[in-house]
Protein backbone atom coordinates (compact mmCIF):
# COMPACT_ATOMS: atom_id res chain seq x y z
CA UNK A 1 0.00 0.00 0.00
CA UNK A 2 1.39 3.41 -0.99
CA UNK A 3 2.26 5.75 1.87
CA UNK A 4 1.08 9.31 1.31
CA UNK A 5 3.42 12.04 2.60
CA UNK A 6 1.76 15.19 3.86
CA UNK A 7 4.32 17.99 3.41
CA UNK A 8 3.13 21.12 5.18
CA UNK A 9 6.41 22.84 6.13
CA UNK A 10 10.10 22.71 5.15
CA UNK A 11 10.72 20.49 8.17
CA UNK A 12 8.55 17.79 6.58
CA UNK A 13 10.85 17.60 3.47
CA UNK A 14 13.20 14.59 3.18
CA UNK A 15 17.00 15.20 3.04
CA UNK A 16 18.01 16.38 -0.49
CA UNK A 17 21.46 16.93 -2.00
CA UNK A 18 20.67 20.55 -2.74
CA UNK A 19 21.10 23.85 -0.99
CA UNK A 20 18.32 26.34 -0.50
CA UNK A 21 20.86 28.98 0.48
CA UNK A 22 23.98 30.50 -1.13
CA UNK A 23 26.99 28.47 -2.26
CA UNK A 24 29.34 31.47 -2.39
CA UNK A 25 31.00 30.44 0.85
CA UNK A 26 32.06 27.11 -0.72
CA UNK A 27 34.28 28.08 -3.67
CA UNK A 28 35.07 24.82 -5.44
CA UNK A 29 38.03 26.16 -7.45
CA UNK A 30 40.32 24.83 -4.72
CA UNK A 31 39.54 21.30 -5.91
CA UNK A 32 41.26 21.96 -9.25
CA UNK A 33 44.47 20.20 -10.33
CA UNK A 34 44.33 21.44 -13.93
CA UNK A 35 43.38 24.90 -15.18
CA UNK A 36 41.73 25.50 -18.58
CA UNK A 37 42.97 28.62 -20.39
CA UNK A 38 41.88 30.23 -23.64
CA UNK A 39 44.96 30.03 -25.83
CA UNK A 40 44.70 30.80 -29.52
CA UNK A 41 47.17 28.68 -31.47
CA UNK A 42 48.54 28.78 -35.02
CA UNK A 43 46.30 27.48 -37.83
CA UNK A 44 48.34 25.31 -40.22
CA UNK A 45 47.37 27.50 -43.20
CA UNK A 46 48.88 30.60 -41.56
CA UNK A 47 52.00 28.65 -40.64
CA UNK A 48 52.51 27.26 -44.17
CA UNK A 49 52.14 30.64 -45.91
CA UNK A 50 55.60 32.03 -46.83
CA UNK A 51 54.19 35.56 -46.41
CA UNK A 52 52.66 34.63 -43.01
CA UNK A 53 49.22 35.85 -44.04
CA UNK A 54 46.58 35.81 -41.29
CA UNK A 55 44.42 33.46 -43.33
CA UNK A 56 42.08 32.31 -40.58
CA UNK A 57 41.56 35.97 -39.66
CA UNK A 58 40.34 37.11 -43.05
CA UNK A 59 38.26 33.97 -43.53
CA UNK A 60 36.54 34.76 -40.21
CA UNK A 61 35.79 38.30 -41.43
CA UNK A 62 34.20 36.86 -44.59
CA UNK A 63 32.10 34.55 -42.41
CA UNK A 64 31.06 37.52 -40.28
CA UNK A 65 30.08 39.40 -43.45
CA UNK A 66 27.67 36.58 -44.26
CA UNK A 67 25.95 37.17 -40.92
CA UNK A 68 25.47 40.87 -41.68
CA UNK A 69 22.03 42.06 -42.62
CA UNK A 70 22.98 45.13 -44.64
CA UNK A 71 25.14 45.85 -47.66
CA UNK A 72 27.10 48.35 -45.57
CA UNK A 73 28.08 45.76 -42.95
CA UNK A 74 29.08 43.31 -45.68
CA UNK A 75 31.28 45.91 -47.41
CA UNK A 76 32.83 46.82 -44.06
CA UNK A 77 33.92 43.22 -43.40
CA UNK A 78 35.29 42.83 -46.94
CA UNK A 79 37.30 46.00 -46.44
CA UNK A 80 38.61 44.78 -43.09
CA UNK A 81 39.57 41.47 -44.71
CA UNK A 82 41.55 43.31 -47.43
CA UNK A 83 43.43 45.44 -44.92
CA UNK A 84 44.22 42.39 -42.78
CA UNK A 85 45.49 40.48 -45.81
CA UNK A 86 47.65 43.37 -47.07
CA UNK A 87 49.36 43.70 -43.71
CA UNK A 88 51.49 40.78 -44.90
CA UNK A 89 51.14 40.69 -48.69
CA UNK A 90 50.72 43.67 -51.05
CA UNK A 91 49.78 41.33 -53.91
CA UNK A 92 46.53 39.55 -52.89
CA UNK A 93 44.92 39.71 -56.35
CA UNK A 94 48.14 38.41 -57.94
CA UNK A 95 48.77 35.63 -55.40
CA UNK A 96 45.10 34.66 -55.52
CA UNK A 97 45.79 33.70 -59.13
CA UNK A 98 49.37 32.40 -59.38
CA UNK A 99 50.37 31.20 -55.88
CA UNK A 100 51.06 27.49 -55.47
CA UNK A 101 48.99 27.79 -52.26
CA UNK A 102 50.93 25.70 -49.72
CA UNK A 103 48.26 26.88 -47.26
CA UNK A 104 45.82 24.51 -48.94
CA UNK A 105 48.24 21.58 -48.73
CA UNK A 106 48.54 22.22 -44.98
CA UNK A 107 44.79 22.84 -44.46
CA UNK A 108 43.37 20.43 -41.84
CA UNK A 109 40.12 20.29 -43.78
CA UNK A 110 42.03 18.27 -46.40
CA UNK A 111 42.32 15.40 -43.91
CA UNK A 112 38.55 15.48 -43.40
CA UNK A 113 37.13 15.93 -46.91
CA UNK A 114 38.72 18.59 -49.16
CA UNK A 115 40.97 21.51 -48.26
CA UNK A 116 39.60 25.04 -48.43
CA UNK A 117 39.94 26.97 -51.69
CA UNK A 118 41.97 29.63 -49.90
CA UNK A 119 43.60 31.12 -52.98
CA UNK A 120 40.20 31.68 -54.63
CA UNK A 121 39.03 33.53 -51.51
CA UNK A 122 42.26 35.56 -51.49
CA UNK A 123 41.66 36.49 -55.12
CA UNK A 124 38.12 37.65 -54.29
CA UNK A 125 39.43 39.87 -51.48
CA UNK A 126 42.24 41.21 -53.67
CA UNK A 127 39.88 42.02 -56.53
CA UNK A 128 37.49 43.69 -54.08
CA UNK A 129 40.28 45.97 -52.88
CA UNK A 130 41.10 46.94 -56.46
CA UNK A 131 37.46 47.53 -57.40
CA UNK A 132 36.97 49.81 -54.38
CA UNK A 133 40.36 51.51 -54.92
CA UNK A 134 41.36 50.79 -51.33
CA UNK A 135 44.73 52.33 -50.43
CA UNK A 136 47.60 50.52 -48.76
CA UNK A 137 48.56 51.90 -45.37
CA UNK A 138 51.81 53.76 -44.81
CA UNK A 139 53.46 55.88 -42.11
CA UNK A 140 54.76 59.41 -42.29
CA UNK A 141 58.28 59.81 -43.65
CA UNK A 142 60.85 59.02 -40.99
CA UNK A 143 64.45 60.21 -40.83
CA UNK A 144 65.64 60.43 -44.41
CA UNK A 145 67.65 57.32 -45.15
CA UNK A 146 68.66 56.41 -48.69
CA UNK A 147 67.76 52.82 -49.52
CA UNK A 148 68.43 51.23 -52.91
CA UNK A 149 66.50 48.19 -54.10
CA UNK A 150 68.12 46.47 -57.07
CA UNK A 151 65.39 44.58 -58.93
CA UNK A 152 61.69 45.34 -59.29
CA UNK A 153 60.25 41.83 -59.15
CA UNK A 154 58.07 40.42 -56.36
CA UNK A 155 60.91 40.33 -53.76
CA UNK A 156 62.04 43.90 -54.51
CA UNK A 157 58.52 45.31 -54.65
CA UNK A 158 57.60 43.47 -51.46
CA UNK A 159 60.62 44.94 -49.67
CA UNK A 160 59.73 48.41 -50.99
CA UNK A 161 56.21 48.02 -49.65
CA UNK A 162 57.24 46.99 -46.14
CA UNK A 163 59.89 49.73 -46.01
CA UNK A 164 57.26 52.28 -47.07
CA UNK A 165 54.86 50.93 -44.48
CA UNK A 166 57.47 51.83 -41.89
CA UNK A 167 58.04 55.34 -43.15
CA UNK A 168 61.00 54.85 -45.51
CA UNK A 169 61.07 55.86 -49.18
CA UNK A 170 63.34 53.46 -51.11
CA UNK A 171 64.46 53.73 -54.73
CA UNK A 172 64.00 50.72 -57.04
CA UNK A 173 66.54 50.23 -59.85
CA UNK A 174 65.04 47.96 -62.52
CA UNK A 175 66.90 46.70 -65.60
CA UNK A 176 63.73 46.27 -67.66
CA UNK A 177 61.42 49.01 -68.85
CA UNK A 178 58.65 47.79 -66.54
CA UNK A 179 58.39 46.55 -62.97
CA UNK A 180 57.15 43.12 -62.00
CA UNK A 181 60.00 40.79 -62.94
CA UNK A 182 58.72 37.37 -63.97
CA UNK A 183 55.22 38.39 -62.87
CA UNK A 184 55.20 40.78 -65.83
CA UNK A 185 57.35 38.91 -68.32
CA UNK A 186 56.96 35.25 -67.46
CA UNK A 187 53.29 34.56 -66.61
CA UNK A 188 50.74 34.49 -69.47
CA UNK A 189 47.60 36.62 -69.36
CA UNK A 190 45.28 33.61 -69.08
CA UNK A 191 46.74 33.12 -65.58
CA UNK A 192 47.49 36.71 -64.63
CA UNK A 193 45.83 39.60 -66.49
CA UNK A 194 48.34 42.44 -66.85
CA UNK A 195 45.93 45.12 -65.60
CA UNK A 196 45.59 43.25 -62.28
CA UNK A 197 49.37 43.12 -61.80
CA UNK A 198 49.82 46.76 -62.80
CA UNK A 199 47.17 47.98 -60.37
CA UNK A 200 48.85 46.27 -57.43
CA UNK A 201 52.28 47.56 -58.49
CA UNK A 202 50.88 51.10 -58.82
CA UNK A 203 49.46 50.88 -55.29
CA UNK A 204 52.98 50.21 -53.94
CA UNK A 205 54.53 53.05 -55.97
CA UNK A 206 51.90 55.49 -54.65
CA UNK A 207 53.32 54.98 -51.15
CA UNK A 208 56.23 57.17 -52.22
CA UNK A 209 58.57 54.58 -53.74
CA UNK A 210 60.89 56.06 -56.37
CA UNK A 211 61.42 53.98 -59.51
CA UNK A 212 64.24 54.07 -62.05
CA UNK A 213 63.65 51.66 -64.95
CA UNK A 214 66.01 50.70 -67.79
CA UNK A 215 68.91 50.84 -65.34
CA UNK A 216 70.98 47.67 -65.36
CA UNK A 217 73.46 47.48 -62.51
CA UNK A 218 76.87 46.60 -63.90
CA UNK A 219 76.09 48.21 -67.26
CA UNK A 220 74.46 51.58 -66.53
CA UNK A 221 75.55 51.91 -62.91
CA UNK A 222 78.20 50.16 -60.89
CA UNK A 223 77.14 48.45 -57.69
CA UNK A 224 79.98 50.24 -55.89
CA UNK A 225 78.43 53.60 -56.78
CA UNK A 226 75.05 52.48 -55.42
CA UNK A 227 76.70 51.30 -52.19
CA UNK A 228 78.58 54.57 -51.72
CA UNK A 229 75.47 56.72 -52.19
CA UNK A 230 72.98 54.81 -50.04
CA UNK A 231 72.66 53.88 -46.38
CA UNK A 232 71.53 50.35 -47.24
CA UNK A 233 71.11 48.20 -50.36
CA UNK A 234 68.66 45.39 -50.96
CA UNK A 235 69.47 43.03 -53.86
CA UNK A 236 66.49 41.26 -55.46
CA UNK A 237 67.60 40.57 -59.02
CA UNK A 238 65.85 37.21 -59.36
CA UNK A 239 67.03 34.30 -61.48
CA UNK A 240 66.69 35.10 -65.18
CA UNK A 241 69.66 33.27 -66.68
CA UNK A 242 68.26 30.16 -68.36
CA UNK A 243 70.00 26.83 -68.15
CA UNK A 244 70.99 25.19 -71.41
CA UNK A 245 70.33 21.65 -72.60
CA UNK A 246 74.00 21.08 -73.55
CA UNK A 247 73.10 18.97 -76.56
CA UNK A 248 74.09 19.09 -80.24
CA UNK A 249 72.05 21.54 -82.32
CA UNK A 250 71.05 23.80 -79.44
CA UNK A 251 72.23 26.87 -81.34
CA UNK A 252 69.93 26.17 -84.28
CA UNK A 253 67.35 28.66 -85.53
CA UNK A 254 64.06 27.82 -83.83
CA UNK A 255 65.45 27.04 -80.37
CA UNK A 256 63.83 29.61 -78.06
CA UNK A 257 64.46 29.61 -74.29
CA UNK A 258 61.17 29.51 -72.35
CA UNK A 259 61.64 32.84 -70.53
CA UNK A 260 62.48 34.62 -73.79
CA UNK A 261 59.43 33.06 -75.46
CA UNK A 262 57.14 34.09 -72.59
CA UNK A 263 58.69 37.56 -72.38
CA UNK A 264 58.23 38.15 -76.11
CA UNK A 265 54.64 36.96 -75.79
CA UNK A 266 53.88 39.23 -72.84
CA UNK A 267 55.48 42.31 -74.38
CA UNK A 268 53.83 41.87 -77.77
CA UNK A 269 56.99 41.08 -79.74
CA UNK A 270 56.59 38.97 -82.85
CA UNK A 271 57.19 35.23 -82.36
CA UNK A 272 57.89 32.88 -85.27
CA UNK A 273 56.79 29.30 -84.58
CA UNK A 274 56.31 26.29 -86.76
CA UNK A 275 53.37 23.96 -86.28
CA UNK A 276 54.97 21.43 -83.90
CA UNK A 277 56.83 22.73 -80.86
CA UNK A 278 58.70 20.60 -78.31
CA UNK A 279 58.75 22.01 -74.75
CA UNK A 280 61.46 20.47 -72.60
CA UNK A 281 60.80 20.42 -68.85
CA UNK A 282 58.13 19.89 -66.21
CA UNK A 283 58.03 23.14 -64.24
CA UNK A 284 55.67 26.10 -64.33
CA UNK A 285 57.58 27.78 -67.15
CA UNK A 286 57.14 24.63 -69.26
CA UNK A 287 53.39 24.56 -68.56
CA UNK A 288 53.05 28.29 -69.30
CA UNK A 289 54.96 27.89 -72.55
CA UNK A 290 53.03 24.80 -73.71
CA UNK A 291 49.60 26.27 -72.94
CA UNK A 292 50.57 29.55 -74.62
CA UNK A 293 51.75 27.72 -77.74
CA UNK A 294 48.36 26.01 -77.90
CA UNK A 295 46.64 29.40 -77.75
CA UNK A 296 48.78 30.59 -80.66
CA UNK A 297 47.24 27.84 -82.77
CA UNK A 298 50.26 25.51 -82.70
CA UNK A 299 50.82 21.95 -81.43
CA UNK A 300 52.92 21.72 -78.24
CA UNK A 301 54.57 18.48 -77.08
CA UNK A 302 55.86 18.45 -73.49
CA UNK A 303 58.87 16.18 -72.94
CA UNK A 304 59.80 15.42 -69.35
CA UNK A 305 62.46 13.05 -68.07
CA UNK A 306 60.47 11.83 -65.06
CA UNK A 307 56.77 10.97 -64.58
CA UNK A 308 53.82 13.26 -63.88
CA UNK A 309 54.17 12.54 -60.15
CA UNK A 310 57.62 14.18 -60.08
CA UNK A 311 56.71 17.29 -62.08
CA UNK A 312 57.53 20.46 -60.09
CA UNK A 313 54.79 22.53 -61.77
CA UNK A 314 51.63 23.46 -59.85
CA UNK A 315 49.31 20.44 -60.08
CA UNK A 316 46.37 22.59 -61.25
CA UNK A 317 48.47 23.81 -64.19
CA UNK A 318 49.41 20.24 -65.16
CA UNK A 319 45.79 19.08 -64.94
CA UNK A 320 44.58 22.07 -66.96
CA UNK A 321 47.20 21.35 -69.64
CA UNK A 322 45.99 17.75 -69.85
CA UNK A 323 42.40 18.98 -69.97
CA UNK A 324 43.36 21.17 -72.92
CA UNK A 325 44.64 18.00 -74.69
CA UNK A 326 48.30 18.98 -74.66
CA UNK A 327 50.48 15.98 -75.47
CA UNK A 328 52.95 14.76 -72.81
CA UNK A 329 55.85 12.39 -73.32
CA UNK A 330 57.11 11.25 -69.93
CA UNK A 331 60.34 9.41 -69.08
CA UNK A 332 62.18 10.89 -72.05
CA UNK A 333 65.06 13.35 -72.43
CA UNK A 334 66.46 15.14 -75.50
CA UNK A 335 69.93 14.12 -76.69
CA UNK A 336 70.19 15.90 -80.06
CA UNK A 337 68.42 18.56 -82.11
CA UNK A 338 68.50 17.44 -85.72
CA UNK A 339 68.82 20.27 -88.22
CA UNK A 340 68.93 20.85 -91.96
CA UNK A 341 70.44 24.15 -93.16
CA UNK A 342 70.55 25.17 -89.47
CA UNK A 343 66.78 24.76 -89.14
CA UNK A 344 65.16 22.20 -86.87
CA UNK A 345 63.59 19.15 -88.48
CA UNK A 346 63.44 16.71 -85.54
CA UNK A 347 64.34 16.12 -81.92
CA UNK A 348 66.13 12.94 -80.91
CA UNK A 349 65.30 11.68 -77.42
CA UNK A 350 66.23 8.76 -75.22
CA UNK A 351 63.84 6.87 -72.96
CA UNK A 352 64.48 7.14 -69.23
CA UNK A 353 63.85 4.99 -66.17
CA UNK A 354 63.77 6.10 -62.55
CA UNK A 355 66.55 5.05 -60.19
CA UNK A 356 67.17 5.87 -56.55
CA UNK A 357 66.07 9.19 -55.00
CA UNK A 358 68.47 12.13 -55.38
CA UNK A 359 69.09 15.08 -53.02
CA UNK A 360 65.65 16.54 -53.87
CA UNK A 361 63.93 13.33 -52.80
CA UNK A 362 62.84 12.55 -56.34
CA UNK A 363 64.02 9.40 -58.10
CA UNK A 364 66.96 9.98 -60.44
CA UNK A 365 66.18 9.60 -64.16
CA UNK A 366 68.56 7.21 -65.93
CA UNK A 367 68.84 6.65 -69.72
CA UNK A 368 67.67 3.33 -71.13
CA UNK A 369 70.29 1.82 -73.43
CA UNK A 370 69.45 1.68 -77.17
CA UNK A 371 66.06 3.38 -76.68
CA UNK A 372 66.59 6.49 -78.81
CA UNK A 373 63.64 7.79 -80.84
CA UNK A 374 62.89 10.86 -82.97
CA UNK A 375 60.04 13.37 -82.98
CA UNK A 376 59.37 15.67 -85.93
CA UNK A 377 59.27 19.24 -84.59
CA UNK A 378 59.78 22.75 -85.93
CA UNK A 379 60.84 24.42 -82.68
CA UNK A 380 62.37 23.48 -79.36
CA UNK A 381 61.67 25.49 -76.20
CA UNK A 382 63.93 24.49 -73.29
CA UNK A 383 62.32 25.14 -69.89
CA UNK A 384 64.70 23.35 -67.56
CA UNK A 385 65.25 26.04 -64.96
CA UNK A 386 66.99 29.34 -64.35
CA UNK A 387 69.90 30.62 -62.29
CA UNK A 388 70.95 34.03 -60.94
CA UNK A 389 73.36 36.28 -62.82
CA UNK A 390 76.22 37.42 -60.57
CA UNK A 391 78.13 39.47 -63.15
CA UNK A 392 77.12 42.77 -61.50
CA UNK A 393 78.21 41.83 -57.96
CA UNK A 394 81.00 43.78 -56.34
CA UNK A 395 83.99 41.93 -54.94
CA UNK A 396 83.49 40.60 -51.44
CA UNK A 397 79.83 39.57 -51.57
CA UNK A 398 79.78 35.84 -50.93
CA UNK A 399 77.77 33.47 -53.12
CA UNK A 400 76.81 29.80 -53.08
CA UNK A 401 76.08 27.41 -55.92
CA UNK A 402 72.45 28.60 -55.77
CA UNK A 403 72.76 32.34 -55.22
CA UNK A 404 73.95 35.15 -52.97
CA UNK A 405 74.91 33.87 -49.52
CA UNK A 406 72.67 35.22 -46.74
CA UNK A 407 71.27 34.09 -43.43
CA UNK A 408 67.55 33.33 -43.06
CA UNK A 409 66.80 37.07 -42.72
CA UNK A 410 68.50 38.14 -45.95
CA UNK A 411 71.65 39.51 -44.28
CA UNK A 412 74.80 39.17 -46.42
CA UNK A 413 78.40 39.08 -45.22
CA UNK A 414 78.76 42.84 -45.89
CA UNK A 415 77.06 45.24 -43.43
CA UNK A 416 74.29 47.27 -45.04
CA UNK A 417 73.80 44.86 -47.96
CA UNK A 418 70.75 42.58 -47.92
CA UNK A 419 69.43 40.11 -50.50
CA UNK A 420 66.35 37.90 -50.90
CA UNK A 421 64.26 36.04 -53.42
CA UNK A 422 65.43 33.93 -56.34
CA UNK A 423 68.87 35.61 -56.41
CA UNK A 424 69.48 33.88 -53.05
CA UNK A 425 67.56 30.60 -53.26
CA UNK A 426 67.53 29.97 -56.99
CA UNK A 427 64.16 29.74 -58.80
CA UNK A 428 61.30 29.49 -56.33
CA UNK A 429 57.75 30.87 -56.26
CA UNK A 430 56.12 34.30 -56.19
CA UNK A 431 54.84 34.08 -52.62
CA UNK A 432 58.20 32.80 -51.37
CA UNK A 433 59.85 35.86 -52.94
CA UNK A 434 57.27 38.12 -51.28
CA UNK A 435 57.84 36.50 -47.89
CA UNK A 436 61.62 36.70 -48.27
CA UNK A 437 61.40 40.39 -49.23
CA UNK A 438 59.24 41.05 -46.19
CA UNK A 439 61.64 39.32 -43.78
CA UNK A 440 64.72 41.02 -45.26
CA UNK A 441 63.02 44.44 -45.12
CA UNK A 442 62.45 43.92 -41.40
CA UNK A 443 66.15 43.16 -40.86
CA UNK A 444 67.10 46.18 -42.99
CA UNK A 445 64.90 48.49 -40.89
CA UNK A 446 66.55 47.26 -37.68
CA UNK A 447 69.95 47.90 -39.28
CA UNK A 448 68.98 51.50 -40.07
CA UNK A 449 67.56 52.06 -36.59
CA UNK A 450 70.27 50.34 -34.54
CA UNK A 451 73.28 50.21 -36.85
CA UNK A 452 73.05 46.43 -36.71
CA UNK A 453 70.57 43.96 -38.15
CA UNK A 454 69.08 42.20 -35.12
CA UNK A 455 66.03 40.21 -36.28
CA UNK A 456 63.49 39.12 -33.71
CA UNK A 457 63.96 35.58 -32.48
CA UNK A 458 61.54 33.04 -33.90
CA UNK A 459 58.94 32.04 -31.32
CA UNK A 460 57.95 28.45 -30.67
CA UNK A 461 54.62 28.27 -32.46
CA UNK A 462 51.91 25.78 -31.53
CA UNK A 463 50.51 24.64 -34.88
CA UNK A 464 47.19 22.80 -34.64
CA UNK A 465 47.14 19.24 -35.95
CA UNK A 466 44.04 17.59 -37.37
CA UNK A 467 43.93 15.04 -34.53
CA UNK A 468 43.60 17.88 -31.98
CA UNK A 469 40.27 19.04 -33.41
CA UNK A 470 36.94 17.68 -32.16
CA UNK A 471 35.74 16.34 -35.49
CA UNK A 472 32.27 15.48 -34.15
CA UNK A 473 31.22 19.08 -34.69
CA UNK A 474 31.92 19.20 -38.42
CA UNK A 475 29.94 17.83 -41.35
CA UNK A 476 31.47 16.78 -44.68
CA UNK A 477 30.97 19.60 -47.17
CA UNK A 478 32.35 19.50 -50.72
CA UNK A 479 34.82 22.15 -51.84
CA UNK A 480 33.35 24.83 -54.06
CA UNK A 481 35.42 24.88 -57.25
CA UNK A 482 35.34 28.08 -59.34
CA UNK A 483 34.00 27.91 -62.87
CA UNK A 484 36.48 27.68 -65.73
CA UNK A 485 36.31 29.01 -69.25
CA UNK A 486 35.29 26.20 -71.58
CA UNK A 487 37.98 24.53 -73.67
CA UNK A 488 36.89 26.04 -76.98
CA UNK A 489 37.10 29.62 -75.65
CA UNK A 490 40.31 28.89 -73.77
CA UNK A 491 42.25 27.64 -76.74
CA UNK A 492 41.32 30.56 -78.97
CA UNK A 493 42.84 33.31 -76.88
CA UNK A 494 44.39 34.44 -73.63
CA UNK A 495 41.27 35.18 -71.58
CA UNK A 496 41.56 34.30 -67.91
CA UNK A 497 40.71 30.61 -67.38
CA UNK A 498 39.44 30.64 -63.79
CA UNK A 499 36.37 32.72 -63.10
CA UNK A 500 36.01 34.65 -59.82
CA UNK A 501 33.82 33.62 -56.91
CA UNK A 502 30.62 35.55 -56.38
CA UNK A 503 30.01 37.07 -52.94
CA UNK A 504 27.71 34.18 -52.06
CA UNK A 505 30.27 31.60 -53.20
CA UNK A 506 33.13 33.14 -51.23
CA UNK A 507 30.97 33.12 -48.08
CA UNK A 508 29.89 29.50 -48.65
CA UNK A 509 33.49 28.36 -49.07
CA UNK A 510 34.77 30.42 -46.13
CA UNK A 511 32.22 28.76 -43.82
CA UNK A 512 34.01 25.43 -44.40
CA UNK A 513 36.97 26.78 -42.38
CA UNK A 514 37.62 24.82 -39.17
CA UNK A 515 39.13 27.96 -37.58
CA UNK A 516 41.89 25.69 -36.26
CA UNK A 517 43.20 26.82 -32.89
CA UNK A 518 41.26 30.08 -32.84
CA UNK A 519 38.07 30.66 -30.85
CA UNK A 520 35.17 31.51 -33.15
CA UNK A 521 32.63 32.07 -30.38
CA UNK A 522 30.67 28.82 -30.81
CA UNK A 523 29.47 28.82 -27.13
CA UNK A 524 30.38 25.15 -26.53
CA UNK A 525 32.49 25.92 -23.46
CA UNK A 526 29.76 28.17 -22.07
CA UNK A 527 27.00 25.60 -22.64
CA UNK A 528 28.82 22.48 -21.45
CA UNK A 529 30.52 23.81 -18.29
CA UNK A 530 28.86 21.91 -15.40
CA UNK A 531 29.95 24.55 -12.88
CA UNK A 532 28.78 27.56 -14.88
CA UNK A 533 32.36 28.84 -14.52
CA UNK A 534 32.55 30.15 -18.10
CA UNK A 535 31.47 33.77 -18.38
CA UNK A 536 30.54 35.53 -21.63
CA UNK A 537 32.10 38.97 -22.06
CA UNK A 538 31.19 40.82 -25.29
CA UNK A 539 30.91 37.58 -27.29
CA UNK A 540 34.17 36.27 -25.83
CA UNK A 541 34.73 34.16 -22.75
CA UNK A 542 36.66 34.07 -19.51
CA UNK A 543 36.83 31.63 -16.60
CA UNK A 544 35.63 32.21 -13.05
CA UNK A 545 38.38 30.14 -11.46
CA UNK A 546 36.71 30.32 -8.03
CA UNK A 547 34.29 27.67 -9.27
CA UNK A 548 36.14 25.92 -12.12
CA UNK A 549 37.09 22.44 -10.91
CA UNK A 550 39.37 21.74 -13.88
CA UNK A 551 37.24 18.86 -15.19
CA UNK A 552 38.36 19.58 -18.78
CA UNK A 553 34.94 19.17 -20.38
CA UNK A 554 35.32 22.57 -22.07
CA UNK A 555 38.65 21.45 -23.57
CA UNK A 556 37.15 18.22 -24.89
CA UNK A 557 34.10 19.96 -26.34
CA UNK A 558 36.02 22.81 -28.01
CA UNK A 559 35.88 21.92 -31.72
CA UNK A 560 38.94 24.00 -32.56
CA UNK A 561 41.50 23.26 -29.82
CA UNK A 562 41.42 26.90 -28.71
CA UNK A 563 41.51 25.92 -25.01
CA UNK A 564 44.49 24.34 -23.26
CA UNK A 565 44.59 22.46 -19.97
CA UNK A 566 47.65 23.24 -17.85
CA UNK A 567 48.68 21.75 -14.51
CA UNK A 568 48.12 23.93 -11.45
CA UNK A 569 51.24 25.03 -9.60
CA UNK A 570 50.71 24.77 -5.87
Amino acid sequence: MTKILNLRTARDLPRWAISLGTTLYNKTGTWRNFRPVYENKIPPCNHACPANEKIQGYLDLIIQSAAGRTSASLQKKYTQAWFLLTEDNPFPAVCGRVCFHPCETACNRGFYDESLAIHNIERFIGDYGLSKKLKLKTKKLKKRKKIAIIGGGPAGLSAAYFLAQNGYRPTIFEADKQLGGLLASGIPAYRLPKNILQQEINAIIRLGVEVKTNVRIGRDKLLENILNNHDAVFIATGAHQERTLNITGEDAIGVIPALKFLSDLNTGRKIKLGQKVAVIGGGNAAMDAARSILRLGKEPIVIYRRTKNEMPAILDEINDAEEEKIKFIFLAAPVKIITMNNKIVALECVKMKLGKPDASGRRTPLPVKDSNFKIKVDNVIPAIGEQPDFSFLTAGIKTTDRGIQTDEFGITNIPGIFAAGDCVTGPRTVVEAIGAGKKAADALIKYLQKGKAVPEAEQDEKVVQFEQLNQNYFEPTPRLWPEKLNIQKRNKGFKEVYQPYSGKEVETESKRCFSCGVCNRCDNCFVFCPDMAVLKKNSYYEYNYDYCKGCGICVLECPRYAISLIEEKR
